[in-house]
């Protein structure tokens, strides 16, 4: 598994992350107010009713935390679980449970949902070298959530921000069209400014030939069939043997081998994050 990515601390995240959470549902629950859950200690259990990848226990455990619970979790992110298997026990007051029962899910459910699929791709991968990245595809406010998801599962990390690497893109070749500007000037500027992460984007042979001119340290050929990838991993790497390669577009769980096969380094999917499946779930009370 990777380790986490770099960035801000995950604990004061997953802290601000669970406060807005809670603050969804309000001020009180009156639910639990008229049937009289305060007072009274419970447990509850965290039920993987679908099975899958673990992912997302810090963030349901700053939930878990904020209500006052105790958590005692029987698996680790980047687990796979077998369905109906009980990842977590929660104890505490039971208003309290209840309170924190669906952001608690809602958390656990996306992120094992991302991790399961991740996989699945880096299952189909297998043997062939090539990696899975996540990109910036992520649910407003979730991008930490989402990104841990797709290490859980074993994916890589791409770049988190935007202050991270350069990525030059169709837009950003249009600009630099308009300007009259030259790519390696642009990554020469990059470098001077410790960028080491220099990524762009091609659509044409022309551009891959420009690009790894320039001083590119990646490629991302974006939406060609496998073919025409393995044609242009070629061609970059007739002039520029160590230059990375990263397939991404149209790329699904069913042709993804193929890109692999095509001599790329990486691939990225959007619909990892932006498309997920939400895995199943559930807390049950068991003790009262």
């Amino acid at each position: 598994m990777n380790s986490l990515a770099a960035g801000p601390d995950r604990e004061a995240l997953a802290h601000e992350l669970a406060l807005r959470a809670l603050a969804e549902d309000g001020p009180s629950d009156i639910t639990s107010e008229i049937v009289g859950a305060a007072g009274r200690v419970a447990r509850g259990r965290l039920e993987f009713r679908s099975g899958g990848v673990l992912a997302g226990r810090r963030y349901a455990t700053a939930v878990a935390g904020l209500c006052e619970l105790a958590t005692e979790w029987g698996a680790s992110d980047g687990d796979a679980v077998a369905p109906r298997t009980i990842v977590c026990t929660v104890r505490g007051d039971l208003a309290a449970i209840l309170r924190a029962e669906r952001p608690m899910l809602n958390l656990l459910q996306r992120a094992c949902g991302i991790a399961t699929a991740t996989r699945a791709v880096v299952d189909a991968l297998a043997g062939t070298g090539c990696q899975v990245l996540h990109t910036r595809k992520t649910a407003p406010g979730l991008r930490w959530l989402d990104v841990d998801a797709v290490l859980a599962g074993g994916g890589r990390q791409h770049r988190l921000s935007l202050a991270d690497a350069v990525l030059v893109k169709d837009n950003h070749w249009h600009v630099l069209a308009e300007r009259s500007g030259d790519l390696k000037r642009a990554l020469e500027q990059a470098r001077s400014r410790g960028v080491t992460d220099l990524y762009v984007e091609v659509e044409s042979v022309d551009q891959v030939k420009t690009a790894c001119s320039a001083g590119a340290t990646r490629l991302l050929v974006d939406n060609q069939p496998p073919e025409i990838v393995k044609q242009w991993c070629s061609i970059a790497r007739s002039s520029r043997r160590e230059i990375e390669i990263e397939a991404s577009g149209g790329l699904t769980l069913d042709n993804v081998r193929l890109y692999a096969e095509s001599g790329v380094d990486f691939v990225s999917l959007g619909a990892l994050t932006h498309s997920v499946q939400a895995a199943d779930l559930a807390l049950e009370i068991t003790d009262l």
